[in-house]
């Protein structure tokens, strides 16, 4: 009997061991199971979501992420990954930033021209590589842009090829594509006959213009444009190409109320450049067609070339003077700006502002924005300009060095008493040491 009760126990025993072990082999087996079925399966995944990853990627690993499966490279080549492309053309021996892979441009060319719809290139200063923008821009025959812009990263370089060259290059595109919205083509030969081929073929659809230092358009050109652009909202020119006929165009019935007006006021020799006067009149018909358009002035002339500047009521309102302003025309601005949000001043000489600052504070009404730079201003005028102003300055930048300590104020007092009339702490600006 207990021989027999013995092997009993030994034979359950046996099985239980046996049942346990199949309990941990089947354990075991589930949890592989489990990690296989919670693995990513990369192939599998919703090309839309590909899609939204591809996007975020830069060009070369969106190219080596192509190679991964056939699933991958199919979303590679769907249309919606290559409406918007920028082309980078850059020479290695004098440019360090990485440029686009001529093996990629040539597959673009081949087999994604037809898709492109918002396109940029930016070149370095070589003449080869505005060459090689222009090949491109030549090769787009079966595209139809909405934005095209050419951008030099440092020096002009499209200025330097035959215009010639670049006109027929430019002329490709304004003639395929019938729906382009937006150009930017500052610093190129871009001329007059070009123009009237970009308003035949996008006259209804042309809503921003950016042509600054285009010195082969006249203001016929420009006038060409605003005549036929009736939807044009944004345009940047230089001051040579603003006229009365141009403003009284951009102010008819037919055409759509401008929101931004960018001009260039630029000389780079003093004395050699004649600037003409802009009359009332034409800057009020403007104004009255568009109530709230944004006008935006940069200034690069030197002091004895401002005579034709603010006579008279001016409507900008932003205003950037790159060189040393006198006195006297700033003044002037305090007395005919009456619409100006925001300026600038880079460098005015030795003589302070204080009477200029004040004046601005009671005729500009809507200021709110102003820096400094090489300027100089006593501690009580710059507060009483503040308290003028109050809070609505919502950007003040002074440096340091414009402040001038008189009786009233110290450096270390003005912090506390301009942060007290615009409602929040402020500090001048410093000059970096290193």
């Amino acid at each position: 009997m207990k021989g027999g009760r013995k092997n009993s126990e030994a034979n359950n025993s046996s099985s239980e061991e046996e049942i346990g072990g199949e309990s941990k082999k089947q354990k075991i087996t589930d949890e592989e199971s489990t990690e296989i079925s919670l693995s990513p399966d990369w192939d599998n995944l919703l090309p839309d979501i590909i899609l939204q990853v591809f996007h975020y990627l830069p060009l070369l690993d969106r190219a080596h992420a192509s190679q991964v499966c056939r699933r991958w490279n199919q979303v590679f080549h769907m249309p919606d990954l290559w409406r918007c492309f920028e082309f980078e053309l850059n020479q290695p021996a004098t440019s360090y930033l990485r440029a686009t892979h001529p093996e990629l441009i040539n597959q673009i060319i081949k087999r994604h021209s037809n898709h492109l719809q918002y396109v940029s290139f930016k070149v370095d200063s070589s003449k080869e590589s505005a060459e090689a923008a222009c090949d491109i821009l030549s090769q787009l025959v079966n595209c139809s842009l909405k934005t095209l812009g050419l951008i030099s990263t440092a020096r002009p370089s499209f200025m330097d090829l035959p215009k010639s060259h670049f006109i027929s290059a430019l002329t490709v595109v304004f003639v395929n594509s019938k729906s382009l919205s937006s150009l930017k083509i500052d610093d190129t030969p871009v001329d007059d006959p070009s123009l009237k081929v970009l308003v035949a073929n996008n006259s209804d659809t042309l809503k921003l213009l950016k042509m600054s230092s285009c010195p082969h358009v006249s203001p016929a050109g420009i006038l060409c444009v605003a005549d036929h652009c009736h939807g044009l909202r944004e345009l940047a020119l230089n001051y040579h190409l603003l006229s009365d006929e141009l403003l009284l165009a951009l102010s008819s019935e037919k055409h759509v109320r401008l929101e931004h007006l960018r001009i260039d006021v630029v000389s780079e020799n003093p004395g050699q450049t004649h600037f003409h006067t802009i009359q009332k009149s034409s800057w009020d018909a403007f104004i009255k067609h568009s109530p709230k358009v944004n006008l935006v002035m940069y200034f690069f002339l030197y002091e004895e070339e401002f005579d034709p500047f603010f006579r008279y009521e001016t409507p900008v309102t932003h205003l950037y003077f790159g060189r040393s302003v006198s006195k006297d025309v700033l003044g002037r601005v305090g007395m005919t700006c009456p619409r100006l949000v925001e300026l600038v001043v880079c460098a005015n000489g030795l003589r302070p502002l204080d009477e200029e600052l004040i004046r601005i504070a009671e005729r500009c009404k809507n200021l709110s924005a102003i820096g400094l730079g090489e300027c100089e201003v006593s501690c009580s005028a710059f507060v009483e300009f503040v308290k003028m102003c109050g809070g609505r300055l919502s950007q003040l930048s002074i440096m340091e060095e414009v402040l001038i300590p008189d009786q009233k104020y110290s450096l270390e007092q003005i912090h506390w008493e301009v942060s007290k009339h615009l409602g929040r702490v402020w500090f001048p600006d410093m000059m970096p040491t290193w």
